[in-house]
């Protein structure tokens, strides 16, 4: 199933600059087949479903394994049956 997603990754107690660890969600994104698009306050994803829950699953197990000690995550979904959800149909 088709989806677009909105993800805001926020890693917690290490330093004041999460840059590192927001550069590395970003290289873990572009190993799926998403369109992707970052924003100031977050990552817009088209993809497929599970492949947006599988990513985010990775996100969490890598940035654990390298040192992050808390993250919150806020993930938005949409899917639809009347058409295929892209970013492009997003746009004003």
């Amino acid at each position: 199933m088709k989806a677009t997603a909105e993800l805001q990754v926020v890693p917690i107690g290490n330093s004041v600059s999460v840059r590192k660890e927001i550069t590395r969600v970003t290289e873990l994104l572009k190993k799926y087949d998403f369109i992707v698009e970052t924003h100031a306050s977050g990552t817009n994803i088209e993809g497929n479903l599970n492949d947006i829950l599988a990513a985010v699953e990775q996100i969490h197990a890598t940035l654990h394994n390298e040192g992050t000690v808390r993250l919150v995550s806020y993930l938005k979904l949409e899917t639809r049956t009347d058409k295929t959800p892209t970013l492009a149909g997003k746009q004003l």
